[in-house]
């Protein structure tokens, strides 16, 4: 069963309650910020602080960097800017007692071609039950052809930064975004200070072992990943996040990025899907 709801001050979600699994979708950003299997803890962290305000990014869950990741392009905000505008809701399905489909969907507007001046469909898929799924599939409907890069911000609940560890990334190079250098991984992740890091090669499934939990990452059509975490310094200086928040999360985010970047001729789609199952 699926409800539409919306908090005091009126910002609307999704929640979804089925034998699986539940979880919680805001229209704004097409943002998924709960997600669990039935009688297992939250797979997603979520600021205690975050906003639920019209035109405010949500800080947690898993926030949809689209047309652009990251600042590189100055002349889009950083990280885009469908994850502060409305979706609308299409569709929900319920085909078992187990599953529930979620399709939201963006569309140009004038508002939009302010801010990147191309006609386009995004439409966002979730599949709630013991796996979630959430497919993006962008369609080119201008006469020209576009750049996309984009990306699923996922943030992990762990619990605790120092028991993590993350696997499937080695020997797969990487630029440190924090000293500008390329190296190479040899291998699993641990995060002792604060980590920036695009990965780019023939990535497979990713796990996060955490001392409680195991949680498996598969993308498709995505070649580029990005592990963060803030650390003390920069997490208290971040809007929505308390000081020592970086405790609490990890960010493994599938992306299409930097070389991995699509080039959308007009007429066609592109389509980036991740799928996240506790094993």
């Amino acid at each position: 069963m699926y409800e539409q709801c919306s908090f005091e001050n009126g910002f609307e979600y999704i929640d979804i309650s089925n034998q699986a699994a539940q979880a919680k979708i805001a229209l704004q950003g097409a943002h998924i910020f709960q997600y669990s299997v039935k009688g297992e803890k939250p797979l997603l962290w979520l600021s205690e602080r975050s906003s639920f305000e019209d035109g405010v990014a949500i800080r947690g869950g898993i926030p949809l960097c689209w047309p652009r990741f990251g600042n590189l392009d100055t002349t889009l905000p950083q990280h885009g800017f469908a994850r502060v505008m409305r979706f609308e809701l299409i569709a929900v399905e319920e085909p078992t007692p187990q599953l529930t489909q979620v399709h939201l969907q963006l569309q140009s507007s004038a508002k939009s071609r302010e801010i990147w001046d191309y006609a386009f469909v995004l439409d966002v898929v979730f599949t709630i039950s013991e796996e979630l799924t959430i497919s993006m599939t962008t369609q080119n409907t201008d006469s020209k052809e576009f750049l996309l890069t984009q990306a699923f911000h996922t943030y992990f609940l762990v619990s605790d930064i120092q028991n993590v560890n993350i696997s499937g990334l080695e020997k797969i190079p990487f630029l440190d975004t924090l000293d500008k250098k390329m190296d190479l991984e040899d291998s699993p992740i641990t995060i002792q200070s604060e980590v920036d890091r695009v990965y780019e090669g023939n990535i497979d499934e990713i796990v996060l072992d955490d001392k409680e939990r195991k949680i498996m990452i598969v993308a498709e059509n995505s070649a580029s990943v990005i592990v963060w975490n803030p650390w003390s310094k920069k997490c208290s200086q971040m809007s929505g996040m308390k000081d020592d928040a970086y405790k609490e999360f990890v960010c493994i985010e599938s992306a299409n990025a930097f070389d991995d970047h699509k080039i959308v001729p007009a007429g066609k789609k592109e389509t980036i899907r991740v799928h996240y199952k506790e094993v």
